[in-house]
């Protein structure tokens, strides 16, 4: 009997996310099955696979014999004796409660069945499931070969133990986790992304800045930042001595009166038009391919840098 850092993993859809972890779990040496019904599946896959294989190898994350992920007729057959299911399908609920129906009826019952939802909330997913505490929602960070964030939510059903198992599973595979206490619509890195970009498209929309100023003001000011230091950790530096306490005692009213001034956008279609007709200033020509590489090339730096190791990459 394989143990459970033997068994394959299955992934269910092979789009943007299910590919990348198709690619990371493969060539860190895992057999990895993939459902997914398009005919361009194994062109996705093998692309994937292209642009995750550098990648892995600078951060050190390349096994010794990486694999190749195998594209499977449908979900039985990917799921069959795996340790592991990562699903990743698009976010529409029925759709996803169909495949796990067709998980239930061939999977082992002890498999993990570990959602990539960016949004939905797990009790929701575990409704009418006949073992629903094996479930939960293991999100990454995009793309999910390179960062090492996933963040781990568990439903009212989800077992402690579950949740132990899934951690255990994704730092033996050199990834970093992060637990919610409570379950919530967008989970935490998409409820902080989001807040961002809602203030993000307020100063585009009212004619405060431009789309390369607002990005340019994360990417050379609050994001070099982040890398090291999180929200709280910023707040808490700059009150000195004293720390928060100080921060919150100088500061506390002011950021009050900026919450209350921010800004509260919809995606009107005035909206949607300023937002594309200046990305697509912003991007100067750059198809989203070379933006992506572009992208992977100075975040290995930027992960190489924080490991201690050199920048040349």
């Amino acid at each position: 009997m394989k143990t459970a850092d033997q068994a394959p993993i299955a992934v269910l859809g092979a789009g943007v996310i299910g590919a990348a972890w198709a690619a990371f779990f493969a060539l860190a040496g895992r057999e990895v099955r993939v459902a997914d019904p398009s005919p361009d599946a194994q062109q996705r896959l093998d692309d994937m696979l292209a642009r995750a294989r550098p990648a892995m190898q600078a951060l050190g994350l390349l096994a010794e014999h990486p694999r190749l992920p195998r594209l499977c007729a449908g979900i039985e057959e990917a799921v069959a004796g795996v340790g592991a299911i990562q699903e990743a399908l698009p976010e529409q609920l029925e759709l996803k409660r169909r495949a796990y129906r067709a998980v239930e009826a061939a999977a082992p019952a002890d498999a993990l069945l570990m959602s990539s939802s960016s949004g939905l909330m797990p009790t929701l997913l575990q409704e009418g499931l006949a073992h629903p505490q094996r479930l939960l929602i293991a999100h990454p960070c995009n793309p999910a070969y390179l960062m090492p964030l996933v963040e781990l939510v568990g439903g009212q059903a989800t077992s402690a133990d579950t949740m132990d198992r899934a951690e255990a599973f994704y730092r033996t595979l050199g990834k970093q986790t992060v637990r919610l206490q409570r379950e919530a619509t967008g989970h935490l890195v998409n409820r902080l992304q989001a807040a961002l970009w809602r203030e993000a498209v307020h100063l585009v929309a009212g004619g405060y800045a431009t789309v390369a100023d607002v990005d340019r003001a994360v990417t050379e000011g609050l994001g070099a930042r982040w890398t090291v230091c999180g929200p709280h950790a910023i707040f808490h530096l700059s009150g000195g001595p004293r720390g928060m306490e100080a921060f919150l005692e100088r500061l506390g009213p002011a950021v009050e009166s900026w919450w209350a001034d921010l800004g509260q956008p919809t995606l009107d279609a005035d909206t949607r038009a300023k937002l594309i007709a200046q990305m697509q200033d912003a991007a100067a020509g750059r198809s989203t391919e070379t933006m992506a590489q572009e992208r992977d090339a100075h975040m290995l730096r930027v992960m190489r840098l924080l490991q201690g190791d050199s920048p040349s990459v």
